[in-house]
Protein backbone atom coordinates (compact mmCIF):
# COMPACT_ATOMS: atom_id res chain seq x y z
CA UNK A 1 0.00 0.00 0.00
CA UNK A 2 2.67 2.35 0.68
CA UNK A 3 4.35 1.56 -2.25
CA UNK A 4 1.24 2.53 -4.39
CA UNK A 5 1.04 5.94 -2.56
CA UNK A 6 4.64 6.99 -3.16
CA UNK A 7 4.31 6.07 -6.92
CA UNK A 8 1.12 8.19 -6.89
CA UNK A 9 3.07 10.96 -5.06
CA UNK A 10 6.19 10.99 -7.34
CA UNK A 11 3.25 10.69 -10.48
CA UNK A 12 1.76 13.65 -9.32
CA UNK A 13 5.14 15.77 -8.50
CA UNK A 14 6.56 14.61 -12.27
CA UNK A 15 3.43 16.43 -13.51
CA UNK A 16 4.51 20.17 -12.13
CA UNK A 17 5.18 23.08 -13.44
CA UNK A 18 8.00 25.08 -11.82
CA UNK A 19 8.77 28.68 -12.67
CA UNK A 20 11.38 29.02 -14.98
CA UNK A 21 14.35 30.98 -12.69
CA UNK A 22 17.06 31.69 -15.26
CA UNK A 23 16.78 34.97 -15.84
CA UNK A 24 14.65 36.06 -12.80
CA UNK A 25 17.24 38.01 -10.96
CA UNK A 26 18.33 40.22 -13.82
CA UNK A 27 21.90 41.82 -14.98
CA UNK A 28 23.20 43.37 -11.59
CA UNK A 29 23.11 40.17 -9.76
CA UNK A 30 25.33 38.42 -12.30
CA UNK A 31 27.61 41.25 -11.89
CA UNK A 32 27.64 41.72 -8.04
CA UNK A 33 30.59 40.64 -6.30
CA UNK A 34 30.61 37.35 -3.84
CA UNK A 35 29.27 38.47 -0.38
CA UNK A 36 32.08 38.38 2.83
CA UNK A 37 31.27 35.08 4.67
CA UNK A 38 31.39 35.53 8.42
CA UNK A 39 31.91 33.73 11.43
CA UNK A 40 29.60 32.88 14.07
CA UNK A 41 31.42 35.17 16.18
CA UNK A 42 31.15 37.95 13.73
CA UNK A 43 27.41 37.85 13.45
CA UNK A 44 27.31 37.36 17.26
CA UNK A 45 28.72 40.98 17.57
CA UNK A 46 26.59 42.75 14.58
CA UNK A 47 24.21 45.06 16.70
CA UNK A 48 22.01 45.08 13.14
CA UNK A 49 21.20 41.97 13.25
CA UNK A 50 17.40 41.30 11.86
CA UNK A 51 16.70 38.09 13.22
CA UNK A 52 15.35 37.27 16.71
CA UNK A 53 17.51 36.73 19.61
CA UNK A 54 15.95 32.94 20.17
CA UNK A 55 16.62 32.43 16.62
CA UNK A 56 20.51 33.75 17.16
CA UNK A 57 20.99 31.69 20.12
CA UNK A 58 19.94 28.42 18.20
CA UNK A 59 22.10 29.17 15.31
CA UNK A 60 25.30 29.49 18.10
CA UNK A 61 24.00 26.82 20.12
CA UNK A 62 23.98 24.85 16.83
CA UNK A 63 27.41 26.24 16.22
CA UNK A 64 28.83 24.72 19.37
CA UNK A 65 26.81 21.53 19.02
CA UNK A 66 29.14 21.09 15.86
CA UNK A 67 32.34 21.85 17.22
CA UNK A 68 31.74 19.42 20.15
CA UNK A 69 30.88 16.91 17.35
CA UNK A 70 33.94 17.61 15.44
CA UNK A 71 36.13 17.39 18.17
CA UNK A 72 34.37 13.39 19.57
CA UNK A 73 34.87 12.76 15.22
CA UNK A 74 38.76 13.76 15.79
CA UNK A 75 39.62 10.96 18.67
CA UNK A 76 40.99 8.11 18.02
CA UNK A 77 38.85 5.40 17.24
CA UNK A 78 40.66 2.53 18.77
CA UNK A 79 41.53 3.29 22.79
CA UNK A 80 45.39 2.77 23.63
CA UNK A 81 44.46 -0.57 25.29
CA UNK A 82 42.39 -2.09 22.38
CA UNK A 83 45.24 -0.81 20.03
CA UNK A 84 47.87 -2.38 22.17
CA UNK A 85 45.96 -5.78 22.52
CA UNK A 86 45.79 -5.54 18.53
CA UNK A 87 49.52 -4.53 18.35
CA UNK A 88 50.55 -8.60 19.87
CA UNK A 89 48.44 -9.98 17.19
CA UNK A 90 46.59 -13.18 17.22
CA UNK A 91 47.77 -16.14 19.20
CA UNK A 92 48.89 -18.97 17.77
CA UNK A 93 46.64 -22.05 18.39
CA UNK A 94 48.38 -25.41 18.06
CA UNK A 95 47.36 -27.80 15.72
CA UNK A 96 45.64 -30.47 16.34
CA UNK A 97 47.57 -33.82 16.70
Amino acid sequence: MRLIRLCFCLGLAACTQFPELADSEGPAVEAAPYPRLLSAEELALRPESRTSLAVRDGVLSRVRGLGARAARLRRPVIDRATHARMARGVPEIPAPE
